[in-house]
């Protein structure tokens, strides 16, 4: 079984598609973090583990970390990418409450 790995970068609102955002921008939040990213998974119902010092490969000179999906063999990778992104905008909404 393969885990799936998710970057800060796939939902940051500062990067372009070519630069390694991986949702829209209207889902995009600014300089997500990878304790952001973690708590998103565990609403969803997902397994999941931080590595700090990990670097997107786009930007290998900046560690942001990154977070080890377990046992998600049963989505794809974009549908989980995705479903993260909105808990992390609606987590953000909270927060600014």
């Amino acid at each position: 079984m393969v885990d799936k790995l998710i970057y800060p970068a796939y939902l940051d609102s500062q990067k372009t598609r070519a630069g390694g955002r991986r949702v829209p921008e209207n889902l995009a939040v600014e300089s997500p973090t990878v304790e952001e990213i973690e708590l998103a998974l565990k609403k969803i119902g997902y397994s999941s583990e931080i590595e700090q010092e990990k670097s997107y490969s786009r930007q290998p000179w900046v560690m942001t970390g990154r977070v080890r999906v377990k046992n998600s063999s049963d989505s794809a990778k974009n549908d989980i990418i995705q479903a993260v992104a909105a808990y992390v905008k609606a987590i953000r909404n909270e927060e600014n409450r």
